[in-house]
């Protein structure tokens, strides 16, 4: 392999909201390392959860680069709804993976919901995979509660109606440096950072 190769790692992952957030998460964290954007073919995340379909993409992304990949899956989890919509929050509202069809339909669901049985967290696992097989994953989690109404102009998915513990205000209106401080993508890879750091050398 390159010597230049062994010191990139690719993002396992076509959201572009990620991929800045990663970017922004990671590459302050890891001087000297290449983030690069992952292009390859979206594997079926048919995982039953989020350690399951994180590996799968990080694997995926391995394999088809030949690179060290990191991928996460992660979601908002409503304690009322038994931990839903967990892995499938992307999806909530149905295959065309709407933003805002999936916060609408959430909001509508615990309209009638209590303040003091709002809590939920989101959950974020980050997943590590070398092309030789090895990997590793570990989970971040952001503790807080679900608003009745959308707030804030920033963020994305379900930062309008998520308040974290903490906060007065929303995730959405976090500034990004606020968010990536403290979110649950924050928290998974400030685990795996170590790692990821640490192997790349080893990478030969």
């Amino acid at each position: 392999m390159p010597a230049q190769s062994r010191r990139q790692v690719v993002l396992a992952t076509h959201n572009p909201h990620k991929v800045l957030e990663l970017r922004q998460i990671l590459e302050p964290r890891l001087p000297g390392i290449d983030v690069i954007a992952y292009d390859g073919p979206e594997p079926v995340e048919d995982g039953v959860s989020f350690a399951e379909n994180a590996l799968i993409k990080a694997r995926a992304a391995a394999a088809h680069t030949g690179l060290p990949a990191i991928a996460d899956d992660s979601g908002i989890c409503v304690d009322i709804l038994g931990g839903s919509p967990g892995i499938f929050s992307a999806r909530w509202a149905g295959p065309a993976k709407d933003p805002g069809d999936n916060l609408r339909l959430l909001l509508w669901q615990l309209s009638d919901v209590r303040d003091e049985d709002r809590r939920a967290h989101f959950t974020c696992v980050a997943a590590l995979a070398f092309p030789d097989g090895r990997e590793r994953h570990v989970t971040g989690i952001w503790p807080g509660r679900m608003l009745r109404a959308a707030a804030g102009g920033g963020g994305f998915g379900y930062d309008p109606i998520f308040q974290p513990d903490g906060h007065e205000t929303s995730a959405a209106a976090l500034t990004d440096d606020e968010k990536n401080g403290v979110s649950h993508r924050a928290r998974a890879f400030d685990q795996l950072i170590p790692v990821l750091a640490e192997t790349l050398g080893e990478v030969r």
